[in-house]
């Protein structure tokens, strides 16, 4: 009698090797698009700070066209936290507790608060320009968890032009005069290599992501 007996597959396990391979595979390909995805990242918040920015520069020229031409009497975190660094300018540090701060000058000309936010902001201890905690509240002494939870801005100014009571009525080259600039180079900059990088808008309106060198350049330009 003829029997019929079903073909039996045998299964498989994979074995050690095999799927310490796979592993290993895996962990080249996330290796290797893990930081595409951080840069794509970076590059979307980079584009959504500069829009910021160059929305706070229309407010900025807006406030300038009801005064005279000039920019706003106002400081940042950097300089209410931080007075001493105006010691070489006695009148003017004098004033700076009584000063309101850039971004509460400007709400009247901003549709939103939110665009003194830094998407990338993920505040600071250190200030990058004075090397100088911030000490608002006596403790902790820093910028966190944002500069903008914190203190309502994500962005610096350049208070030399409030100093200099100056503004479009003044300014001899506009296009070279950085007016607001992110508070920390680490948020748009890179560990590997170390790179700070700061988004910049221009008194003429135009927004750039500059290096720390060349934010220094811009910066020693005279008003």
């Amino acid at each position: 009698m003829f029997h019929w007996h079903p073909i039996r597959t045998r299964r498989h396990a994979f074995t050690l090797i095999e799927l310490l391979v796979v592993i290993a595979i895996i962990a080249v390909l996330a290796g290797l698009l893990f930081p595409v995805f951080l840069t794509a990242r970076g590059k979307a918040r980079e584009i959504h700070c500069l829009s910021n920015l160059r929305q706070i520069g229309v407010s900025i020229s807006m406030y300038a066209q009801d005064h005279d031409g000039l920019y706003p009497y106002a400081v940042d975190p950097a300089d209410r936290y931080t007075p001493q660094i105006w010691a070489g300018f006695p009148e003017f540090q004098a004033q700076i507790p009584s000063m309101s701060m850039l971004h509460e000058v400007l709400q009247p000309y901003v549709k939103s608060r939110e665009l003194f936010r830094c998407p990338a902001d993920t505040g600071f201890d250190v200030e990058d320009f004075t090397g100088l905690e911030i000490d608002p509240t006596g403790n902790p002494r820093n910028a966190r968890p944002t500069s903008y939870l914190k203190f309502g801005t994500s962005y610096y100014y350049r208070t030399e032009i409030a100093a200099r009571r100056a503004g479009e009525a003044t300014f001899q080259r506009p296009a070279e005069v950085n007016v607001l600039f992110d508070g920390a180079g680490a948020w748009h900059g890179s560990l590997l290599p170390p790179v700070q990088r700061y988004n910049t808008v221009f008194a003429d309106g135009h927004a750039r992501n500059l290096t720390r060198d060349q934010l220094d350049r811009v910066w020693s330009m005279p008003l």
